[in-house]
């Protein structure tokens, strides 16, 4: 895997994830109670044995930087890196990132090297476990100019995805963007037989779905970046490069999740933390890397706690009640607390630590006091909930809206970073809005 770079696309804006990237990207959106969503792609091109990534940064790029600043330290003997590729104004263009494939471009210089054969191209935003090697070998056995990864889907789902045709030998040969007639539908319909015949099990699933993960040959890359004004890779570079070139699919049956709006994070977040994990972090194998915070211990008194993953570094008193929740490094959780269905993503500092202090005093500490009640909830960095407050969903609540500084987004309540909530606050007494 020398002879492959990897390019790691930081996102755009992130709207549907509101307010989750208020002041973040959508890579470094904490995930699993400890790491960040960043932390995915890297980990698979680290356990994959590719150890040249590029990250292309645009948007609220701030912390992520510092993550993976403080992350990716490669010793100076294996010649890896993970380099930070930010938008920047140059004497060749004055411009931002425009699309996917513009941010690829403007950064073309750091595909010349001799030594780079093949440049895969990942996003930053999927929560997925993949070995590369074993998409290099499709690509290479196949002769491929460029291999896109699949995973079958039924038709319920088809309507949402970019869809890929194939012939008999697994060559793409057409490609719709979320089809929506049974006539499209049926033109892009791969046969179960075939997709049986790979090693994977159709069980009813007739659409290959695109997951943005490209492998180009290097120079098949650069000649559609440089011939071109193509600016994304999903509507414009692949499209082209089916009609011109030898596309292969390479086919994915394991977990993958596009965490594109609050629901899917929501959801993604709480089957981590259920029984039967559809995407399991306890794997020796190939473990999800993130930084190291040399925290304690998690300290839990006489708490009962269901079918939850519990982050390092928490306090969590007695008589609390944690059931089907993920709870975030240093989380303080009061006595007699009840936790609910929630993604807790912790804090920076600890309720005691005076560099987490505000200017008023009658705040309450940083954490969820004591007796306070929250289901079906995210609740984001560093919110310091009061004693006996109240957030839940109440009836009449809209999918979309705001409720005082809590957000409903997806039909899930968000607290977002830094809420302070007093003392008895109840979400029911507050007048819904939409947005």
């Amino acid at each position: 895997m020398n002879n492959v770079v990897c390019f790691v696309l930081g996102g755009g804006k992130g709207t549907r994830l509101q307010p989750l990237t208020s002041e973040r990207s959508k890579p470094a959106v904490p995930i699993g109670g400890k790491y960040r969503l960043i932390d995915i792609p890297i980990s698979n091109c680290i356990n994959s044995g590719i150890r040249r990534t590029y990250l292309l940064t645009q948007f609220n790029s701030v912390s992520l930087h510092r993550h993976v600043r403080q992350t990716y330290n490669f010793d100076p003997f294996n010649g890896g890196f993970v380099e930070i590729l930010a938008a920047q104004q140059t004497n060749d263009g004055a411009d931002w990132y425009q699309g996917t494939a513009d941010a690829v471009r403007k950064q073309v210089r750091y595909l010349q090297q001799s030594d780079i054969e093949y440049v895969l191209i990942l996003s930053g935003d999927q929560l997925y476990r993949m070995n590369f090697r074993e998409m290099l070998d499709v690509h290479k056995s196949n002769n491929a100019d460029v291999t896109i990864a699949t995973l079958p889907i039924d038709q319920e789902k088809a309507a949402s995805f970019g869809i890929t045709r194939l012939d008999e030998n697994g060559r793409v040969c057409g490609f719709l963007e979320k089809p929506q007639s049974q006539q499209e539908l049926d033109h892009v319909k791969t046969s179960p037989d075939w997709i049986d015949q790979q090693g994977i099990e159709s069980n009813g699933r007739e659409y290959l779905a695109s997951m943005g993960i490209y492998l180009f040959n290097r120079d098949t890359l650069v000649d559609a970046l440089l011939k071109t004004d193509y600016e994304d890779f999903g509507r414009e570079v692949f499209p082209a490069s089916i009609r011109a070139k030898h596309v292969q699919a390479y086919l994915f049956d394991g977990y993958w999740e596009d965490i594109g709006t609050i629901k899917a994070f929501y959801e993604s977040q709480l089957e981590m933390a259920s029984s039967t994990p559809p995407f399991e972090m306890h794997k020796a194998e190939s473990p999800i890397y993130t930084r190291p915070r040399f925290l304690p211990s998690t300290r839990i008194d006489n708490a009962e706690i269901k079918e939850s993953l519990i982050s390092d570094g928490c306090v969590i008193e007695g008589t609390s009640k944690i059931t089907h929740s993920l709870i975030g490094l240093r989380s303080y959780i009061g006595k007699n607390a009840t936790i609910t269905g929630v993604v807790l993503m912790g804090a920076d500092f600890y309720p005691r630590d005076p560099r987490g202090a505000t200017k008023n005093a009658a705040d309450p500490p940083i954490g969820i006091g004591e007796g306070t009640i929250i289901e079906g909830a995210i609740v984001d960095k560093n919110c310091r909930i009061g004693k006996q407050v109240v957030i839940r969903k109440p009836s009449g609540c809209p999918e979309d809206g705001r409720c005082g500084p809590v957000i409903v987004r997806d039909g899930v309540i968000v607290v977002p970073r830094g809420t302070i909530l007093p003392d008895g606050w109840k979400l029911d007494n507050v007048e819904p809005c939409k947005f």
